[in-house]
């Protein structure tokens, strides 16, 4: 049994004096008589109320004993307490900045870029519960898709429903990094990322990629920059003169000086994307660069049981005064 308060026990050694006392007290409150002889009263037996005298001072102890436990505290055992813990973290504020232009449809991953960024980003989001993360979608313009956010279901239902053809068509590094700076306007957290993920050269926008790069520098945010498609060629969506989507293959060019710059810039890293694999190699070499540390406090909440020795006290208190005042009830001095 574990107490709140323990040291309160010590107040059971006050037993020792009331006993010593009691003893005392029972040597001078029996009259004595001189006789010449005991023969008489030999076969004189002791009553059950005589030989129970000792009883009513054995319950006032015990009520005196479970009053003592009472103001100790007696707590539910371990296993019984609602273990809690509690986690303190600073988190991180990260926005997804991901390119749905149509070459993003080609099949150099499974089933094709874009599917393949969506599967590696939700799994990314799913593993940084603590994390404020918002996502923005760019083509040939920017959109903030989600703002920053602690719900995560609502980023990865969001993910799974992006599609190409959300935005007119062409590739704005630029524009995607300055929309991802201004999605991350509202973050508290010390740790500011992007991470950007496209597959194509800048061809149009109002914001250069460097002029990017470089706001996100001033104001502290790292961009982690990551190029997918294969090297070499690749199958893409063209249409045919009838209108019908067909697949072709083409040179795959991904402007890397400048994603490589621009993630120098800010402090963070450039990557390259070949297939499936090394995507998610990739997220996952991200996520621990961007773990942030987390002390976690592990506690039992405290919880009294004082059980039955409120009615343990109770009952030996009324049974001493039931017999007190009639089975030893005394007569007159």
């Amino acid at each position: 049994m574990q107490f709140a308060n323990p040291s309160y026990l010590w107040l059971l050694l006050v037993f020792i004096p009331l006993i010593v006392w009691y003893i005392y007290k029972q040597r001078d409150d029996n009259p004595t008589l001189g006789l010449s002889t005991l023969t008489p009263f030999k076969d004189v037996k002791s009553s059950m109320r005589t030989r129970m005298r000792h009883l009513l001072f054995a319950l006032r102890l015990a009520t005196i004993g479970c009053i003592i436990v009472m103001l100790a505290r007696p707590l539910l055992p371990e296993d019984e307490r609602n273990a809690r813990s509690v986690s303190t973290t600073e988190g991180t504020d990260i926005v997804l900045a991901l390119d749905v232009s149509t070459s993003m449809l080609a099949r150099d991953f499974t089933p094709d870029r874009l599917e393949a960024a969506k599967r590696v980003a939700t799994k990314f989001v799913n593993g940084r519960p603590d994390d404020n993360i918002g996502l923005v979608v760019f083509a040939g313009e920017s959109m903030t898709a989600l703002p920053l956010t602690t719900d995560h279901e609502a980023v990865t239902n969001y993910i799974e429903s992006v599609a190409t053809g959300m935005l007119e068509d062409g590739t704005a590094i630029g524009d995607g990094i300055g929309t991802a700076i201004n999605a991350m306007s509202n973050g508290v957290a010390k740790s500011k990322s992007i991470i950007m993920l496209t597959d194509g050269v800048n061809n149009t926008g109002l914001l250069t990629p460097r002029d990017a790069g470089l706001l996100a520098k001033e104001k502290n945010i790292k961009v982690y920059t990551i190029g997918i498609g294969k090297r070499g060629k690749a199958d893409f969506p063209a249409y045919d003169q009838f209108g019908h989507k067909v697949y072709q293959q083409m040179e795959v060019v991904i402007d890397e000086d400048i994603l490589k710059d621009i993630a120098k810039e800010t402090h963070a890293k450039y990557f390259r994307a070949t297939d499936d694999r090394v995507l998610a190699d990739i997220f996952a070499e991200i996520d621990q660069l961007e773990k942030t540390e987390m002390n976690v406090e592990y506690f039992s909440h405290a919880e009294d049981a004082p059980g039955i020795w409120p009615w343990l006290a109770l009952g030996f208190f009324l049974l001493e005064l039931i017999l007190r005042y009639t089975v030893f009830r005394s007569g007159p001095r």
